[in-house]
């Protein structure tokens, strides 16, 4: 069956290919970050996959007035199996992340490119890839008439890029997932193939506001500028959270808890205003040792130092919290197989830890299935310029298929 999958996956190559710039070329930005939503993209999927063999095609879409259509689309393509004890799911978003600065981009984010043995395209690694692959092994396995043991649906959501409240905390509330089903999320990996993710750190987006107040800016006398205040609590914050919060965990391919400075929101529009608001974010994804809820009580008890010495008001809110779940044991059937798949297909003797970015597969091992996370990406996602190797996205096609025929 290997040699069937091999052969079967390079004659669907130029297909695969032509998907994955089709996905690449719509705009499917996620709404919290400036975009239209998966609509068009979710509508595209459905009538790629319609004259397919699957048992059963499904939609929910989850209510969400951020976008003028009202809902955001999430889509569940089962393939049934031969006497299913569980139904394995391989889970993919639909959502990008914008473009970025475009003068950073050497060609159109949305206009797929293909050039030195890449597809160059914002989504193209994140998710893109890995979706087109799981579709494409499905596709394989039908193609060859094999109908493994156990059920196969694909989840395609929405929204992961933003909390997944509208994607797989969605489903996991609509009740479609059952005890001693399983999970693969294609969403992390590295750029050999090699590495299996069990585990994540918990995720802690930070908003700081600081209120001071606004005046011209020959008047520092009358006025409080935030901005200043802002960037010295920044400072100490990012300082105290370094030097208090600085165990090592090797089970984690950045052994430490980060903290980094990211969005900065613009304050005043012209140069000869005193800011009387500053607000900037940070991202910190924190090892399972420490409670994120005792992190934020501690930088809020912090911020009033500050709010003394600066006489401003500093707010401290979680944008965005998802704590550490429970690992997915090494030794779990899910990871054991992956691992035979990957060695069979690729030679290649796969290494299993933990990784700081957040994926579905935390929320779903935090409702308690095992999940592991796999695929091989160079690391362009969210930068400019991303791409796939195609190499990259037939070789995952078979690893894919040839898991999807064992399980």
């Amino acid at each position: 069956m290997k040699e069937s999958i091999i052969k079967k996956v390079e004659e669907l190559k130029e297909e695969i290919i032509e998907s994955s710039k089709k996905f690449i070329s719509i705009d499917s930005v996620n709404p919290r970050a400036g975009g239209p939503g998966e609509k068009e993209a979710a509508e595209w999927l459905e009538s790629l996959i319609k004259g397919w063999n699957f048992d059963e095609i499904k939609r929910y879409d989850a209510p969400d007035d951020a976008v003028e259509y009202g809902y955001r689309p999430n889509i569940v393509a089962t393939y049934k199996g031969q006497n299913p004890q569980r139904t394995i799911w391989f889970v993919t978003h639909m959502d990008k992340v914008p473009a970025g600065d475009i003068k950073l981009w050497e060609t159109d984010p949305f206009q797929p490119v293909v050039k030195d043995g890449k597809i160059f395209g914002r989504g193209s690694e994140d998710n893109g890839a890995s979706l087109i692959s799981t579709l494409y092994a499905v596709k394989s396995i039908m193609d060859l008439k094999v109908r493994p043991k156990n059920n196969i649906a694909l989840a395609l959501v929405s929204d992961e890029e933003t909390g997944s409240e509208f994607g797989i905390k969605y489903l996991l509330k609509q009740g479609l997932f059952k005890e001693g089903d399983w999970f693969y999320v294609p969403d992390a990996g590295e750029s050999d193939g090699s590495f299996i993710e069990v585990a994540e750190k918990s995720i802690m987006w930070l908003k700081i506001t600081t209120i001071g107040k606004q005046g011209h800016a020959s008047m520092p006398n009358i006025s409080i500028n935030a901005h200043r205040a802002g960037m010295d609590f920044a400072i100490a914050a990012d300082k105290y959270f370094h030097e208090t919060y600085n165990l090592q965990d090797d089970l984690f391919n950045y052994p430490y808890s980060s903290f980094e400075p990211t969005k900065k929101v613009s304050n005043v529009e012209n140069i000869n205003t005193i800011p009387g608001t500053d607000i900037i974010y940070f991202d910190g994804r924190i090892l399972p040792n420490y409670d994120v809820e005792q992190i934020i009580n501690n930088l809020k008890n912090l911020s009033k130092e500050y709010e003394n010495k600066w006489n401003v008001k500093i707010i401290i809110e979680g944008e965005h919290l998802e704590k550490s779940t429970k690992p997915t044991p090494k030794d779990h059937p899910c990871v054991e197989i992956l691992k035979e798949s990957i060695r069979n297909l690729r030679n290649i003797e796969a290494e299993v830890g933990g990784i700081g970015g957040g994926t579905c597969a935390a929320i779903v091992r935090g409702a308690g299935f095992p999940a592991a996370v796999w695929s091989t990406i160079d690391g362009t996602a969210h930068q400019p310029n991303e791409y796939v190797k195609i190499d990259n996205l037939i070789k995952d096609t078979q690893v894919f298929a040839y898991l999807m025929n064992n399980l």
